[in-house]
């Protein structure tokens, strides 16, 4: 695989997990604690499987730079930042969110769930665009 195939591979993967956060909270709107759950193990075990794509792809074929220039350029480097920033704290929020759910500590649960959703939606969305904004230069 080359570095276009993993991108792409990836953002399939964050694709997926928006979807499946989205489902997770329209459950968990509905009082339906079971698809919830499903919904949100789903797009955990999604995410963990881009994890280990990104961190292959990094290792076999190094970061792919932006070429664009100006405000093309601009916006990229702020989605870029505001996606990595974020992106280092899903992980650990979605752990507790996930910790406090299957405990059934559903008060403690919905705290963190309140940031960690946002954050993994923005995440996700965001790693998507980033691949689409690379694209041309794969």
């Amino acid at each position: 695989m080359d570095a276009g195939d993993f991108g792409a591979v990836n953002a399939t993967l964050n694709g997926i997990s928006t979807i499946l956060l989205l489902l997770g909270y329209r459950f968990i709107r509905r009082k339906d604690i079971d698809r919830h759950r499903q919904m949100m193990v789903g797009a955990t075990v999604v995410s963990t499987l881009f994890l280990a794509s990104y961190l292959v792809s990094r290792f076999l074929h190094g970061t792919t730079y932006f070429g664009g220039q100006g405000l093309d350029r601009a916006i990229y480097l702020f989605v870029l930042g505001s996606h990595t920033i974020l992106a280092a704290s899903v992980p650990f929020l979605a752990a507790i969110s996930l910790w406090r759910g299957f405990g059934r500590r559903y008060a403690a649960h919905r705290r963190v769930a309140r940031w960690a959703l946002p954050i993994w939606l923005y995440v996700s969305v965001t790693g998507v665009l980033v691949y689409l904004l690379l694209r041309p230069y794969y």
